[in-house]
């Protein structure tokens, strides 16, 4: 991956007895996903007692970003998956861009810039 891809982690905490209701808007989610270009991984993790779960996603750069926040899944999606739970924490590593980086922060996303390593 290049040091233009960004990656968000995003945890949650799934609202007691929302765990169906839950992974069916997060499969819907993931559909769109796989539509938008950069769009490189959008990987769902649950714990074993479906209360708390893992978002990770994977974009080739700035404009993939873009293209997701502008996209259905995080307009249409997002705020009915929000009604099912509560986000406790979102990081975004590299550099998702400053309009993207100014709605992120506004939901409480911590960036981090990208400084060196090796990816494969």
């Amino acid at each position: 991956m290049s040091n233009n891809a960004v990656y968000f982690l995003v945890s949650f905490k799934i609202n007691e007895g929302q765990f169906v209701t839950f992974k069916e808007i997060a499969q819907a989610m993931i559909a769109f996903t796989q539509k938008e270009p950069g769009s490189l991984a959008y990987e769902w993790y649950f714990s074993s007692d479906h209360t708390r779960g893992r978002l990770v996603e994977t974009y080739a750069d700035q404009n993939a970003v873009n293209a997701h926040m502008a996209g259905r899944a995080v307009q249409e999606l997002v705020p009915k998956i929000r009604e099912l739970s509560s986000i406790t924490g979102f990081e975004v590593y590299g550099d998702p861009g400053a309009k993207a980086a100014e709605i992120l922060s506004k939901i409480g996303a911590e960036t981090f810039q990208h400084w060196n390593g090796l990816d494969r």
